[in-house]
């Protein structure tokens, strides 16, 4: 595709016996917002840090802008910027002082040095404290120090590591805001590395989900919510009075219908097909009064959640021995790529 700047075939790496990252095969577009989702050891900074270069990996490829990034790191990291989870500055120096730095490590210097550091500001919305020392900044205000560090060298593509972990809900809004404008305004491609699905969800055009170095998932959130309709998971929230067995039993009967649970005073109706309208009719024939009726499977986090079921995994608490592997792997890419 012409309009493909990252390209992913194949690209394996194991750690002796463990697989952190298994046949990744993936294509993202130019001004695209993707969301790379799994907990933590699932193989997202593995990942992170072949496409930067920073290891080889054991089997395929990726390229960025058409650059090989274990061939050509250097052509690479000039196009492309790294945001970590836990961006760094030099806390006596000020915002605009730890751009100053960056823009002089990066080739610049003079009046284009301080013109691109006053854009920078003005666009992160970090003009009116870049007087400020960076070491009484919040964090939500270090991240959006950290995107402007990052657009000093105008990269392509912005690879941002957890970049919500840790910020209020204004912060929050702000940064959605401008990871949003940076993909559809400066049509800057932007990864995503992630398990905070809700923020995910307001800015992703597509989203991957990764289990066990698996990517077991890829789509637009409309488009995996189709997929697993499609492959007979369809799960329907039911509120209805009187709440008895005597209901259970009527709707385990209905045709399509494969089991009934029970989740927080609500009934849920696991079926291959869509029973919504078969249910209503069902419940008002045999004089029930329906109080609520939901179809799951339009919120990322239900997606989420079902995928993992799917792949024999739980959601809730997965961590596994590649944690070890996660954590060496995020301070090498700070050690290689943060200039501070």
């Amino acid at each position: 595709m012409e309009d493909t700047i990252i390209k992913i075939e194949g690209l394996t790496k194991r750690y002796g016996s463990i697989t952190a990252v298994d046949s990744l095969f993936l294509d993202i577009r130019r001004g695209e917002v993707f969301g790379l989702l799994g907990p933590n050891g699932a193989g997202k900074t593995t990942t992170t840090l072949m496409l930067l270069g920073l290891t080889e990996p054991t089997a395929g490829t990726a390229f960025i802008g058409g650059f090989d990034c274990t061939r050509n790191s250097l052509q690479v990291k000039k196009i492309t910027g790294y945001l970590p989870d836990n961006v760094g500055f030099y806390p006596d120096m000020t915002g605009r002082q730890n751009l100053r730095f960056t823009g002089r490590l990066n080739g610049l210097d003079g009046e284009a040095l301080e013109k691109r550091i006053e854009e920078m500001l003005k666009k992160v919305g970090m003009w009116e404290a870049a007087d400020r020392k960076a070491g009484t900044y919040s964090r939500g205000m270090k991240q959006r120090l950290g995107i402007a560090d990052v657009l000093m060298k105008d990269p392509q593509v912005i690879i941002m590591d957890e970049p919500t972990l840790g910020i209020d809900p204004e912060g929050m809004r702000e940064l959605l805001g401008l990871i949003h404008r940076l993909a559809k305004e400066d049509k800057r491609t932007i990864l995503i590395s992630s398990h905070q699905l809700h923020q995910i969800q307001q800015i992703c055009d597509r989203v991957g989900i990764f289990v066990k170095g698996k990517l077991i998932a890829c789509g637009s959130i409309n488009d995996l919510a189709v997929q697993l309709r499609s492959a007979g998971n369809y799960v329907l929230e039911l509120e209805a009075w009187p709440n008895d067995r005597a209901l259970e039993r009527l709707l385990a009967g209905m045709e399509g219908v494969k089991r009934i649970t029970r989740e927080n005073g609500m009934l849920l109706v696991h079926s291959d097909r869509d029973c919504h309208t078969a249910v209503i009719t069902a419940l008002l024939t045999n004089g029930y009064d329906m109080r609520r009726l939901r179809q799951r499977g339009g919120d990322l986090d239900e997606i989420y959640s079902k995928y993992f079921e799917m792949a024999g995994e739980q959601y809730e608490g997965y961590t596994d021995k590649r944690k070890t592997f996660r954590d060496g792997i995020r301070s090498a890419v700070k050690a290689k790529i943060g200039k501070r």
